[in-house]
């Protein structure tokens, strides 16, 4: 082959062995002995709410049914015409029991609504335990047990989780969102904590209100597009650590476009090639059958590169699937987990070439569409150190 063809197969096979590698520390993950907490403080639940999603009352719902013995669900909207309140108007008549509180305020505080959002919210949290989810997160029952539990470890300050791809329907584009969720961003969380990053994953984020306090509070946030990396940084820079609750989430993927699906993954990697440039370069060998493809096609389909093309795809498929009976097994009994944990291997190919584009695509600029509003990523400044934060003392006697 030619040099340029054997550079791209090389990189297919570091990507391989990254791959199948990601695949066993997701079965290890997944196998993990699960502890039962002995501290369960009471938990306020903060879900900020932006229109009418697909799936939303079935996630709205999972945090409603959880088996813990006092928590309070706060959801907010900055409309009142918003669909989403008629969502939870169902679910406080559905869940009497469930402590429910809806805020409806317009008041912005910066350029991330999400933020705002929840700066609108806050004041209705009654409980010191804070937890941040996102509106399309499904959760197990025993998903705020997780949370209290690694958050009670010695030296821990924030807890977020891991998440797999909930598809909203069975359409292609779908499919395609949940597959990079599932398979490649997900596998690459574990990892990245297996080398020791603690990377605070915006989905659910669960900490002390004192610490959120300490670290600057929402208003510290409600200026950067990552907040949940910016809330990270701060909360380590208090000295204290970011967990990984030992739990597995789902998020729903609600594209039925492909044209929506590039537009949501673009955000993502803009944001992320912003504020990590070197660890997202390098994470284009994650796609080792784009790679393999390119063998191919710089080769002129020397039949080396296409046996390379073969086995990639094979033991692409192989690693996709001991992911998904990994996952699936934290979510037995469950009918979400048998459109969750189904990744069609036949997409591979074409998922690793999107996901290439995206990536290239990136590139091109720091605009990103966040539910129709144009913001850019930014690069957060350097965390203030723990001592410029005030002492808890001080925040207590004010």
């Amino acid at each position: 082959m030619t040099v340029l063809a054997s550079l791209a197969a090389a990189v297919s096979v570091i990507g391989l062995l990254q791959v199948l590698l990601a695949s066993q520390l997701v079965l290890r993950f997944a196998r993990a002995k699960r502890a039962v907490p002995a501290w369960r403080p009471p938990v306020t639940v903060l879900k900020p709410l932006h229109g009418g999603e697909p799936l939303l009352e079935d996630a709205l719902e999972t945090i409603c049914r959880q088996d813990y013995p006092r928590w309070q669900v706060v959801f907010g909207v900055g409309d009142a015409s918003d669909p989403a309140v008629a969502v939870v108007r169902r679910l406080q008549t559905r869940f009497p029991a469930c402590d429910i509180a809806l805020v409806i305020d317009s008041t912005l505080h910066g350029r991330n609504r999400k933020v705002g959002n929840l700066i609108n919210m806050l004041p209705a949290a009654r409980h010191d335990v804070l937890v941040i989810a996102d509106s399309d997160v499904h959760v197990r029952p025993d998903y705020l047990d997780r949370l209290v539990l690694a958050l009670a470890e010695p030296g821990v300050g924030l807890v977020t989780t891991i998440y797999a791809g909930l598809p909203a329907t069975e359409a292609l584009p779908a499919m395609n969102g949940a597959i990079q969720i599932t398979q490649s961003f997900l596998p690459g969380a574990i990892m990245a904590r297996a080398i020791g990053r603690q990377d605070c994953l915006g989905a659910t984020m669960c900490l002390r209100r004192q610490d959120l306090v300490r670290c600057g509070g929402l208003g510290a946030l409600v200026d950067h597009l990552a907040d949940d990396n910016v809330l990270g940084r701060r909360v380590r820079g208090l000295g204290l650590r970011v967990c990984l609750a030992d739990t597995v989430t789902l998020t729903t993927v609600p594209e039925d476009n492909h044209a929506a699906l590039f537009r949501h993954e673009l955000r993502w990697a803009r944001t992320i090639r912003v504020l990590e440039p070197a660890a997202f370069a390098a994470a284009a060998m994650q796609y080792p059958l784009a790679w393999a493809l390119a063998a191919v096609l710089l080769s002129g389909g020397e039949p080396l590169s296409l046996g390379l093309f073969a086995i990639a795809w094979l033991l692409r498929a192989i690693a996709a699937a001991r992911v998904d009976r990994a996952l699936a097994t934290q979510w037995t009994g469950e009918d979400k987990a048998a459109l969750a944990f189904k990744c069609p291997v036949w997409l591979l190919p074409a998922r690793d070439l999107l996901s290439v584009a995206v990536m290239v695509a990136s590139y091109g600029g720091r605009q990103v569409d966040w539910r129709g509003y144009g913001l850019h990523a930014d690069t957060p400044d350097a965390v203030e150190p723990a001592a410029r934060f005030a002492p808890i003392e001080e925040i207590n006697a004010r």
